[in-house]
């Protein structure tokens, strides 16, 4: 019988304070929502996501889940190691089919890819043109006669069922607070928390990626409008890290013991001592910063870092 995908008993629901010269100067009270710690490789928004997924899944009789994702994903990871947790096969379309040319060459220098393996997943690599319409009919029928019936999880997890999961992220508890800030990748995640905030309650949504697309995809999740996108800590865009970004991660490690991830929360985390700086909160404000995991792809960025021999995260 396939175990149920639960972890109820298991999720830290935990805010560590952080504080310091400038936060006490400008009256501001912040801290971190620890969903990183939720599970050690399911952890923060992918746990979220796949929760009512997997559930799904198992409800309608799947065996495997297949999913998509660049090299160094959190959700391709996270996936994995919920397809082993439940007893389910699964399959990541990976973006890039020159990784799969040698495939035990990408293993040694890709420890997302590599971990994924090692939960069971299957790798199948696609070129960039096939990936851009990866759910498009034509694509899904060729998956689907390679590898026989699957449950389907769009890219970085953001369906219904993941903007559900993600509705839990924010507790009674939490009413105290007057702003939310999380990162933005597919919006499934800031959809939730969007849709569950407090009235009283301001969501601030840093995205991760360079464009002014947020707006529009959030669209397609909630019809609130408690929330307020700022679109200038993206660092270039995507997966673009700069020595500056590093050096923050690195100093906030060391002074409040909590790791961020460069593609998401460093990236937040950074923004938010930015407005504090420039006093954009008043004073007296509180602030709830949703951390939302993606640590196990810090490897990744630091080996891209050594290649370019500039500083690396030091987050352990």
């Amino acid at each position: 019988m396939t175990p149920s995908f639960t972890l109820e008993d298991k999720i830290i629901s935990r805010n560590d304070s952080v504080s310091g010269t400038l936060l006490a100067e400008k009256g501001i009270s912040l801290h971190v929502k620890r969903e990183d710690l939720i599970h050690k490789h399911i952890s923060g928004n992918k746990f979220r996501k796949l929760k009512y997924n997997v559930k799904a899944a198992q409800k309608e009789g799947h065996t495997k889940l297949l999913t998509f994702g660049g090299a160094f994903s959190n959700h391709i990871a996270a996936t994995a190691a919920a397809g082993k947790l439940v007893g389910m096969q699964t399959v990541g379309v990976i973006r890039g089919e020159e990784l799969g040319v040698n495939l035990e060459k990408t293993l040694l220098h890709n420890e997302t890819l590599r971990y994924a393996v090692s939960q069971g997943m299957q790798l199948y690599f696609i070129d960039r043109a096939s990936y851009r319409e990866k759910e498009s009919t034509e694509i899904l029928t060729q998956l689907q006669n390679q590898f026989g019936t699957f449950y389907l999880i769009p890219e970085g997890g953001t369906n219904e069922l993941a903007v559900q999961g993600c509705k839990e992220v924010l507790t009674a508890a939490d009413a105290d607070y007057d702003v939310i800030c999380c990162s933005v990748g597919t919006g499934g995640t800031i959809a939730g928390i969007i849709e569950t905030a407090f009235p009283h309650q301001k969501v601030l949504a840093f995205p991760a990626l360079k464009g002014d697309f947020v707006e529009d995809m959030l669209l397609t999740h909630t019809t609130k409008k408690n929330y307020k996108v700022i679109n200038r800590y993206h660092f270039g865009g995507y997966g673009k890290v700069t020595d500056e970004l590093v050096t923050f991660i690195n100093t906030f490690y060391k002074t409040y013991q909590i790791p961020l991830d460069p593609i998401y929360t460093g990236k937040m985390m950074f923004g938010i001592f930015d407005l504090i700086k420039t006093d954009y909160f008043n004073r007296n404000t509180r602030i709830l910063a949703i951390h939302t995991g993606g640590i196990q792809g810090v490897a990744g960025i630091n080996h891209r870092l050594r290649q370019k021999n500039s500083p690396q995260i030091k987050i352990c």
